[in-house]
């Protein structure tokens, strides 16, 4: 390998700079007046947005919140709707319904033959009674059906609706928060 041999400086010689003295400072640019406005207006747009879409948050919760009761409500009346069919749809309120416009069990089938107009089968028709009797000693009692058992629903559900006060129960929260009287 052979040695490195020094290269010539090939540079422009360097001129000296001369040092002055400043005898008043270089005048500033003034800012853009227009680039300030746009940046105080984008500001002030997105500020506006962020409270737009909060208050619209705001209103969407509060809507969901009453379409939330209004769903509970719907859901309880449906349910107590559901229940009256269920009690008016039951046999046993049929069987005692029909019983009171004096209808009967149908006996056991009968028949006529056309060719010779022949009764086939049990003839007794509309003379059989019926065994099954809804409102006897072997009915059993459906509170569905009882008004009296109705109102007493009806009236346990007021009362828990009641404004009344129990006095073992602690103040409602909507009365305020409880206070000593003084005098």
């Amino acid at each position: 390998m052979l040695p490195e041999t020094p290269r010539p400086n090939t540079a422009a010689p360097r001129t000296e700079r001369r040092l002055t003295s400043v005898t008043a400072p270089a005048p500033r640019r003034r800012p853009k007046l227009a680039y300030a406005l746009v940046a105080v207006a984008g500001a002030a747009a997105i500020a506006a947005a962020q409270i737009g879409l909060s208050l619209a948050i705001t209103n969407d919760s509060f809507v969901l919140a009453d379409l939330t009761s209004q769903q509970r409500e719907l859901d309880l009346q449906t349910s107590a709707l559901q229940d009256d069919l269920a009690g008016i749809s039951s046999p046993q309120l049929l069987a005692t319904k029909a019983s009171q416009l004096g209808l009967v069990v149908a006996g056991p089938a009968s028949y006529l033959r056309l060719s010779d107009s022949a009764v086939l089968g049990s003839d007794e028709g509309a003379s059989w009674g019926s065994t099954v009797n809804p409102e006897g000693a072997g009915a059993v009692n459906n509170a569905l059906l009882d008004e009296d058992a109705q109102e007493a629903v009806a009236a346990e559900e007021n009362a828990e609706t009641s404004t009344t006060k129990d006095p073992d129960l602690p103040p409602a929260i909507t009365d305020g928060l409880p206070s000593p009287t003084t005098r």
